[in-house]
């Protein structure tokens, strides 16, 4: 008999497949009563497919030997009670990278040269009555990134590409990368033309954007959140958008998603994005 798993969440679907292919898989997210399920294949799941899992759902699975985070990003797993319960925690760095940087210089030139709005300009027929207002360019302007990790290092050598003077933050400095560090967040994001979002999720980072750092950023700065919403006070980011106190943000992460505050949906300063950062057939 073959090894049994328990997945979490929907996947790709050639992830399924190929797990289908290998285990007998009980898919939690899909069951009718939870509960029941657990009850019933318990002392046989020895893994887990799938982010979501709690200390609660762990010792539910007492024979549970390991969690396959479907990502890179793990923080909807209790990492702490998994270490407690000697049980494995896997993620997929690197496997994404490419794709992430890709779209943050693509997020940031849609924000700084108005590509949603123009494409509306044009289909709109306005440009018939006139030309499109000046923007600004990448070019020559300071990009502050918080979490300068393989992801965070792929966006730096992009943004050198552009042209732009490129620094950073995080939980230290380190001594093989060229760019300038900041131990300051806010004063980096006074520094800095773009402040970049690329951290990990969890307590630790939570709204670690606070108002200070927002306000510090300016009418002038643009901020791009790349990693996960909880970074950011997304109140805080709403009202400094809203009054001109913050230049204007492209948001590719939300703190409740798909829920999106309606209020940004009227703001011409924004350039919203479904958490679309790996969402290519080569990187899934």
């Amino acid at each position: 008999m073959p090894q049994e798993i328990l997945q979490t969440h929907k996947l790709l679907q050639s992830c399924e497949d190929a797990l289908a292919a290998r285990f007998m898989v009980h898919k939690l997210h899909e069951a009718a009563d939870r509960e029941a399920l657990l009850a019933e294949v318990s002392d046989r799941v020895r893994g887990i497919a799938g982010g979501n899992v709690d200390a609660g759902l762990m010792d539910r699975l007492p024979n549970l030997g390991v969690i396959a985070n479907f990502g890179v990003g793990y923080d909807t797993i209790d990492t702490a009670a998994a270490r407690q319960r000697n049980i494995r925690v896997t993620n997929t760095p690197n496997v994404l990278n490419d794709a992430v940087a890709e779209i943050t210089i693509g997020l940031m030139i849609a924000l700084a040269r108005h590509i949603p709005q123009a494409d509306r300009f044009v289909r709109d027929g306005k440009w018939l009555k006139g030309g499109y207002p000046l923007l600004v360019e990448l070019s020559g302007k300071t990009v502050g990134i918080l979490g300068l990790g393989n992801i965070g290092k792929e966006i730096a050598t992009r943004c050198q590409a552009m042209r732009m003077r490129v620094v950073y933050h995080g939980r230290r400095r380190q001594a093989d990368q060229p760019y300038i560090f900041y131990d300051d967040l806010r004063e980096m994001a006074r520094d800095s033309d773009w402040l970049v979002l690329i951290a990990p999720g969890g307590k630790a980072t939570e709204k670690i954007v606070n108002r200070a750092v927002l306000e510090a950023l300016g009418p002038e700065g643009h901020l791009v959140n790349m990693a996960r919403g909880t970074l950011v006070d997304e109140a805080a980011m709403v009202e400094l958008l809203q009054s001109g106190a913050l230049g204007g943000a492209a948001l590719d992460v939300f703190e409740k998603e798909p829920q999106v505050p309606e209020a940004l949906f009227a703001l011409d300063n924004v350039v919203l994005s479904p958490h679309q950062g790996s969402a290519t057939h080569q990187t899934r």
